[in-house]
């Protein structure tokens, strides 16, 4: 059997080492331009899983958009009205069906609450509408910045391969679960991203990660941008409204119960 000669190995060689070196230099990128959150589980995540979700964030507008964005505002569904502070976790939640609204720090829970007409003094009830508005901001909040939070704590991303969205459209899909973290733990999705425009346009949700049929299936779609991001409140038959980005909110729509009208200040424009 003939051999090769020595500079072809070493040819050979030289292509693998730097194969090698491309792939390490694509992670080491990826790390850089879109690392995990703390906790994230990345050894149990599937690495084209987990290359989808840099490139949503990137078609999201990217993480250093994403970080840079301050104040985020948002009707969900016609039943509260949202304005979150990214930087320091203050979030006020104006429920529109009754006069409650919250106030919350949603990284402390601390905060103060307004309902039926006088602010919540009780200590027991105060720490219980605190705690509800905290639930339904991480609600709330998924429904609308999820794709950004493909790689949040104690997540795991696992590649489900190619399939068709209702729609009709070709996506890779990414099936979400958790591990221990937020109020329903238990919970799975499954993440529908285009494969042309890298942007999530259905998500179908399971109750229970052990289900075999999920409880919904919703679209994303109409993306529009917002500051330097992109977000879809086009959920279907049901609409996110009023989404908004700020650069600069009084400290008061934070601390004070009066009604804000942001109409007043001016939107982040793209």
């Amino acid at each position: 059997m003939k051999t090769l000669p020595s500079f072809v190995w070493l040819l050979f060689i030289g292509a693998l080492l730097s194969l090698g070196s491309c792939q390490q230099n694509a992670t080491d990128n990826s790390k850089a331009e879109n690392p995990p959150m703390a906790g994230f589980d990345a050894a149990g995540s599937d690495p084209k899983a987990i290359e989808i979700a840099d490139q949503v964030m990137a078609a999201q507008g990217g993480r250093k958009n994403w970080d840079a964005t301050h104040y985020v505002a948002w009707n969900f569904f016609g039943n509260r009205k949202l304005i979150w502070d990214k930087y320091t976790g203050q979030v006020r939640i104006d429920y529109l069906k009754d006069d409650t609204k919250v106030l919350v720090n949603i990284n402390d829970g601390k905060g103060k609450v307004f309902r039926q007409g006088a602010e919540v003094t009780q200590p027991d009830s105060l720490a219980k509408y605190l705690d509800q508005g905290k639930k339904d901001w991480i609600n709330d909040s998924y429904w609308v910045f999820m794709p950004f939070k493909l790689k949040d704590s104690g997540l795991t991303l696992k590649y489900l391969g190619e399939d068709t969205t209702q729609a009709g459209e070709a996506a890779d899909v990414l099936r979400l679960t958790f591990k221990e973290v937020g109020t329903t733990p238990n919970n799975a999705y499954k993440v529908y991203v285009d494969k042309n425009s890298h942007l999530v346009t259905q998500w179908a949700y399971f109750q229970e990660a052990n289900q075999s049929e999920p409880n919904f299936i919703i679209p994303w779609k109409n993306y529009q941008t917002y500051g330097s991001i992109k977000l879809s409140g086009d959920r279907g038959e049901r609409q996110i409204t009023d989404i908004q980005v700020f650069d600069k909110l009084p400290e008061s729509v934070f601390t004070s119960f009066a009604p804000v009208d942001l109409q007043q200040y001016a939107a982040t424009r793209n």
